[in-house]
């Protein structure tokens, strides 16, 4: 008698079932017209292909939505920052930020010169 021993298939550490599951619950928090959106690019929750494509769909949509870009995130950073510090150190800070900026800018030009000119003329019409 021969045992057919199946090795269960598996995504991200879950099962088929709780693929699905998971892609039900996130796709249930979404608005009406992400999940319509998700219905029109034929995303759908049956089948091991189609409920790791809307799995990665599903990441995609939560990452655009609700995390932070990363500017948002360094303005916040220098928000806290700045409650922290002096006036005097702030403006020290923002010196030696131009300072070093101004040298790179001198560098650059440096490195790259540009000694053709350019002349545009708009007061002809097109």
């Amino acid at each position: 008698m021969v045992s057919k021993t199946s090795k269960k298939r598996l995504f991200c550490g879950m099962g088929y079932r709780e693929v699905q599951r998971s892609n039900s619950t996130r796709k249930a928090q979404l608005t009406r017209a992400q999940q319509q959106w998700l219905r029109k690019q034929g995303q759908r929750n049956v089948g091991w292909e189609n409920i790791i494509k809307l799995y990665h769909a599903l990441n995609d949509l939560q990452y655009d939505s609700d995390e932070p870009t990363l500017e948002e995130l360094f303005l916040k950073a220098e928000r806290i920052g700045n409650k922290y510090q002096t006036s005097e150190e702030i403006q020290a800070f923002n010196q030696a930020l131009n300072a070093e900026v101004a040298a790179i800018s001198e560098e650059i030009d440096r490195q790259f010169p540009d000694n053709s000119m350019e002349v545009i003329d708009y007061s002809k019409g097109v």
